[in-house]
C-alpha cells in the first residue's frame, strides 16, 4: 500500500493497477463531482477525506480511492472523458503541454504568500500553479545524540564530515549510516547534487553537467566503500527501524519516522539536511508534496474550482487535520505549520525550518520520467559498481539533454 512518503521515495512514480470506489453517497449518475485520491497507508484518511467532501454542500461530491497503481490509471483516465473532475497528483510539463490540467493561480487569493515558496514552485509549470499543495514530505539525516556524544563526534555540517562520523561510529555491531540496501544510491543522488551547489535541472539546462557532479557522486561511492554503511536490512531506509534499534548511528528517513523514532528513543535523536559539499554547495532535504488538481477535460471546471479553492485553500482546519492528524506531515501553509503544536518544538520543528532553508524538490516538473531513470540509474552504477563518475554522468547528462530538447527546442 503506497502511503505519501511513495512521492517522494518513487520521486513522485506511486502505483495503481485496480480501483475500487467509494463514495459519499450523495450524488450519483453523473451528479457529483469525481474526486480521485491514491490509496495513502495511514488509518483514517479515507474516512478524513469523504467526511471533507461531505461537508461541501454546494456541490455533491464522489470521493474514489484508489489502491495500486494509481499513476497508471490516472493517466489512462486523463486521456479520455471519463477522468475525474478533480484528483491528486504532482503537476509534471508533459501533462500541461498535452492540455490535461487547469491553471489554478485564481484560486489562491491574498492566501497565496501562506503557501511555502518551494513547495509552491514544485506545483509550478512554466509561470502557471497547476496544482494546490495538500501535504508535504520531506527526507532528512537521523542521528543518535548519545552514540554520537559516546564517540565525540559532531553532527556533521559537510559531506567530509558525514563520512568521518560515519567511520567513527561503525563499532561493534552498529553501523554508522543506514540510507538504504542499495547503499543510499536510490537516494542520495539529489541530496549529492545540491550539496555541490548543482541541480536536476536549472533553466533548462543540464543541471550536473559539471566536474563538481563527479565528485559529489563519487563521495557516495567513498561511503559505500568505506565499511561504516549498514546493508542488507530487513527494512529500507523508508522504515525507522535499524535506527530505532540500535543498529545504526545515523539513518536517513523521512519525517514520516519521527513519532515512532520520538516513541522508541525519547528525546536521544536529532535531525539535520544532508550536508554542504563545501564553499558553493548548500545543504539540503529533498521535498515532495501532492497537490490538488482540476481536469481540463471536466465538464464542471468552475464547479471542481470551487470546491479545490474551498477544501484546499479555504478549510485550513482540513489541511491541519490532514496532515496531522492520520500520520505526520507538515502543512503546505506556513500559518498552519507554525501553530500546530505538534510541529514547534523539537525534531519536527527543525524539520519545518529545513523545508522553508533547504528545500529542493524531489519530483520537479520538468524531471522527467525519462531523465530521472538515466540519472538513476548512473548513480546507482558509479555507488555499487565502481563506474567511473564522470563517464557515467556525461552519458545521463546526454539523455538529459535530448530530453529538455524535445521539451523546449
Amino acid at each position: 500500500m503506497i502511503s505519501r512518503r511513495g512521492l517522494l521515495s518513487l520521486a513522485g512514480a506511486s502505483a495503481l493497477l485496480a480501483a475500487c470506489g467509494s463514495n459519499t453517497g450523495r450524488g450519483g449518475n453523473g451528479a457529483a463531482l469525481q474526486q480521485w485520491y491514491h490509496a495513502y497507508g495511514e488509518p483514517g484518511v479515507q474516512q478524513a477525506v469523504e467526511r471533507y467532501a461531505k461537508a461541501f454542500t454546494k456541490t455533491p461530491v464522489d470521493v474514489q480511492w484508489n489502491p495500486g497503481d494509481y499513476d497508471s490509471k490516472l493517466a489512462t483516465s486523463l486521456l479520455s472523458d471519463g477522468g475525474p473532475d478533480v484528483f491528486e497528483s504532482t503537476p509534471q510539463i508533459s501533462s500541461v503541454r498535452a492540455g490535461q490540467l487547469v491553471p489554478l493561480d485564481d484560486l489562491f487569493g491574498d492566501a497565496r504568500t501562506d503557501f511555502s515558496a518551494s513547495i509552491l514552485e514544485t506545483h509550478t509549470v512554466e509561470g502557471k500553479i497547476y496544482g494546490i499543495p495538500q501535504a508535504v514530505d520531506m527526507q532528512m539525516l537521523f542521528y543518535r545524540k548519545s552514540m554520537l556524544d559516546r564517540a565525540g563526534v559532531q553532527p556533521p555540517s559537510t559531506v567530509d564530515e558525514l563520512l568521518d562520523a560515519a567511520r567513527r561510529l561503525s563499532t561493534g555491531g552498529v553501523k554508522g549510516l543506514f540510507a538504504g540496501n542499495d547503499g543510499g544510491g536510490g537516494v542520495l543522488g539529489g541530496p549529492a547534487l545540491w550539496s555541490a551547489g548543482l541541480d536536476y535541472v536549472r533553466d533548462r539546462q543540464v543541471g550536473f553537467d559539471d566536474p563538481l557532479a563527479a565528485k559529489a557522486i563519487g563521495k557516495l561511492r567513498d561511503l559505500y566503500t568505506s565499511g561504516s554503511l549498514l546493508l542488507g536490512a530487513v527494512k529500507d531506509w523508508a522504515e525507522p527501524d535499524a535506527f530505532t534499534q540500535g543498529l545504526v548511528a545515523m539513518q536517513w528517513t523521512g519525517l514520516w519516522a519521527v513519532p515512532a523514532v520520538r516513541k522508541a528513543l525519547g528525546d536521544d535523536f536529532g535531525v539535520l539536511p544532508f550536508p554542504s559539499l563545501g564553499a558553493g554547495g548548500r545543504a539540503s532535504v529533498p521535498v515532495g508534496a501532492f497537490g490538488a488538481m482540476v481536469n481540463a477535460k471536466s465538464k464542471r471546471i468552475d464547479e471542481a474550482k470551487e470546491f479545490v479553492r474551498w477544501l484546499w485553500v479555504e478549510r485550513t482546519d482540513y489541511q491541519e487535520d490532514f496532515n496531522l492528524s492520520y500520520g505526520f506531515h507538515i502543512p503546505p501553509r506556513k500559518s498552519i505549520s507554525d501553530k500546530a503544536s505538534k510541529l514547534t518544538s523539537g525534531a519536527a520543528a527543525d524539520a519545518v525550518k529545513f523545508v522553508r532553508d533547504n528545500a529542493k524538490a524531489s519530483n520537479p516538473p520538468d524531471w522527467t520520467s525519462v531523465m530521472r531513470t538515466a540519472f538513476n540509474d548512473a548513480v546507482s552504477r558509479v555507488v555499487r559498481d565502481g563506474a567511473p563518475a564522470d563517464a557515467e554522468l556525461r552519458s545521463a547528462a546526454g539523455v538529459v539533454r535530448d530530453e529538455l530538447k524535445r521539451l523546449y527546442g
